[in-house]
């Protein structure tokens, strides 16, 4: 019984990991809008291969206080990484793609 329990945190312990480590996959878009007061940034996915597609709608990620929103501006390509947490997404990481 107690190899049971023990067998069965651990399996548990796997899937929460590989859980957050899938929401940390890196992904790329394109920044639709940005509102530095509130903290908030509007990240639409890209599709690859296809110039200027658009695979979705845009989703709105808190951006952390460490993390400055200075240096990007709507319609510039990015990737980025987000977790859920609290009811919203946040970003990660975010760094601008080169051209």
């Amino acid at each position: 019984m107690r190899a049971a329990k023990i067998v069965l945190t651990g399996l548990a312990a796997a899937s929460l990991i590989t859980s957050a480590a899938l929401a940390q996959q890196s992904q790329s878009g394109m920044i639709t809008k940005i509102d530095r007061l509130a903290g908030t940034i509007s990240i639409a996915p890209v599709q690859s291969g296809t110039v200027g597609a658009s695979s979705g709608s845009a989703q709105e990620y808190k951006v952390p206080k460490e993390q400055s929103l200075e240096p990007f501006h709507a319609g510039d390509k990015v990737t980025f990484s987000a977790t859920d947490s609290g009811g919203g997404k946040t970003i990660g990481k975010l760094e601008k793609q080169k051209p």
